[in-house]
């Protein structure tokens, strides 16, 4: 699949933002992030007394002379993270709108471009089935990044996704070293508050980027129609029906698709994630410059 985004006017636009993530996470030295902690870099922090076993380089001798008394220099510490980043490559994702899933290749491929350009690692791990895959391993740098982007073109999109499986499953999560964000339309029978709780217990900053498409917001189907579970390969699966679709099916299916939106983002809330939910025909300047610029994601 040739994902229109990804081209160099695309990913320039990008050069000025970063991912912004918490300042409480343990990460990696080498980094620019900003943490908590105190370490080696050049720019001064605080001072604290003299303790025994402090490293007598770091002491301060003009406070000393001032105050008779030990005081060391503190210095920030700027960490690496690692992003790691989870794409539902189930067939909903791209099953009657391709732009769908060329939109969530799109989200990928910008967080991961946004974590390399700030110095930090990525992984992109392919969700199907059970299963997270990641072919190109953990990247670092931008020249991996750009070799990497050719693997996101050739996804295909098919059968059915364990999100939670996947997850937990995955042998690298990591633990308070960075950011997991989920990319999914999350129309499924998996588990995937699971994940969330999963990655929440392993210390992980968690985003959840719910993709969808126009159709599925606001459906107009109406009359009779064959509805057909595009991840089930059996075509007397009870969930594929030939039904005639009326006023009061719409207006259900509105209330439940609210309902749906309202328990992602309450999980959310209650497990200190982020949610966003982006529709794939507005552009994709909005949703990255926008929605998550605004809520202090990237800046």
């Amino acid at each position: 699949m040739k994902v229109s985004y990804l081209n160099d006017e695309f990913f320039g636009r990008l050069e000025t933002l970063a991912l912004n993530l918490r300042t409480n996470l343990a990460g990696f030295f080498g980094g620019k992030h900003l943490v908590k902690t105190y370490g080696q870099t050049v720019e001064f922090a605080d001072y604290r007394e003299y303790m025994l076993g402090d490293d007598i380089r770091r002491i301060d001798w003009n406070l000393y002379s001032r105050f008779e008394k030990y005081f060391l220099k503190l210095f920030t510490d700027e960490r690496q993270m690692h992003v790691q980043i989870f794409l539902d490559c189930s067939a909903s994702m791209e099953m009657g709108n391709p732009k769908k899933a060329e939109f969530a290749i799109a989200v990928a491929a910008a967080l991961g471009f946004l974590a390399v350009h700030n110095m930090d690692k990525v992984s992109f791990n392919l969700m199907h089935k059970d299963k997270a895959i990641n072919n190109t391993g953990t990247i670092v740098g931008k020249n991996a990044f750009f070799r990497a982007i050719g693997e996101l073109e050739n996804i295909e999109f098919k059968d059915d996704t364990d999100i939670a499986s996947a997850i937990t499953n995955s042998p690298n999560t990591g633990t308070n070293d960075g950011l997991t964000v989920i990319i999914s339309d999350f129309f499924t029978e998996s588990a995937w508050k699971k994940a969330v709780d999963y990655l929440s217990y392993k210390k992980r900053q968690v985003m959840l980027v719910q993709v969808l498409s126009p159709e599925e917001i606001e459906p107009a189907y109406s009359g009779r129609v064959h509805l057909v579970d595009s991840e089930s390969d059996d075509i007397s699966d009870p969930k594929n029906l030939k039904i005639r679709i009326t006023r009061s099916m719409q207006i259900a299916y509105e209330e439940a698709f609210k309902d749906l939106e309202e328990d992602i983002r309450s999980f959310c809330v209650s497990r200190g994630a982020e949610f966003f939910s982006v529709s794939c025909d507005k552009p994709f300047e909005k949703t990255l410059f926008g929605d998550l610029l605004k809520a202090g994601i990237v800046g």
